[in-house]
């Protein structure tokens, strides 16, 4: 009886000292946030750092925020940064009928709702270039600026039903086997395979629905013109960091805005900021003007 006794007063004990700590230890964590899109969907969004314009990055294609974790630390000593899980990607919801281009910029203006952000650069990923586009149009007074990274790469350029076909046919069909199979082919033979292998098979791991619909919708936008005049009616600076993996006609995204600007990076592929990420970083902190 003494013996359970003591046992007894330990685990009081235990109990009264995490209690009093708790409030301390979840002062110190950085949870996550949520805001709610224009459609009632959650929106999960992460903050770091201090500091304007606030930067924030929008990840590519069944990506989600982990992407952006090499640029986090280093940016966020200067800026607040903000990463965005879109809805359908990483801890958002799926409560969305279809996931277009336009939908993905209202999530995007949710969270900078929610943090009463006054100004902030976008910084998008593939699919995430777009989509900043989109929300940009929506937020033309407190977006001063965009870089896009491995896109833009010719925003006018046309795209037949056939090829819009043969992307969309394999992803209906296997949607797993298809996008490891698309994946893999962003990627360059030096790139570290450990990176290689995580990201074609977390984003085969994405929910098929989603991501078929986001890209039936992007295709479809670029094929009727709608990126292209959405590009051009822009008033605000529009950069992009791309891979040499796929050409960037510079000129030709010039006759739709003319001061639009590209730096390409050699020797490396779609996942630019993620395989290189301290030469990216060097290159994004050139663009968006922060003091070395």
């Amino acid at each position: 009886m003494r013996e359970f006794a003591l046992h007894g007063v330990r685990y009081l004990g235990l109990v009264l000292l995490l209690a009093l700590a708790s409030p301390a230890l979840a002062d110190g964590v950085n949870w996550p946030r949520m805001a709610e899109s224009a459609d009632g969907v959650p929106i999960a969004y992460e903050v770091q750092g201090s500091g304007e314009p606030t930067l924030v990055f929008i990840h590519g294609w069944s990506c989600d925020g982990r992407y952006w974790l090499g640029q986090l630390p280093y940016f966020s000593q200067t800026h607040r940064v903000v990463t965005v899980d879109l809805a359908g990607h990483g801890h958002s919801g799926l409560e969305r009928e279809s996931f277009t281009t336009p939908a993905f910029g209202e999530d995007v203006k949710a969270v900078l709702d929610d943090l009463e952000v006054e100004q902030a650069i976008l910084i998008g990923h593939s699919m995430g270039g777009p989509v900043s586009v989109e929300a940009a149009r929506l937020m033309p007074e407190r977006v001063i600026g965009i870089v896009g990274v491995d896109t833009f790469h010719h925003v006018a350029s046309e795209i037949s039903q056939e090829q819009r076909d043969g992307m969309l046919e394999p992803l209906q069909q296997d949607f797993a086997q298809a996008a490891r199979q698309f994946v893999a082919s962003m990627f360059i033979e030096s790139t570290d395979p450990k990176l290689r292998d995580w990201v074609m098979h977390d984003m085969a791991a994405a929910p098929p629905e989603v991501a078929i619909s986001a890209m039936e919708d992007m295709l479809a936008r670029h094929a009727d013109g709608e990126a292209a005049r959405h590009f051009r009616e822009l008033t605000i600076p529009v950069m992009a960091i791309n891979s040499d993996l796929w050409p960037t006609d510079v000129e030709a995204n010039r006759q739709l805005l003319p001061e639009f600007d590209a730096v390409i990076m050699e020797d490396t592929d779609h996942f630019l900021h993620m395989a290189r990420p301290e030469a990216f970083n060097r290159e994004l902190e050139r663009m968006i003007g922060t003091p070395p």
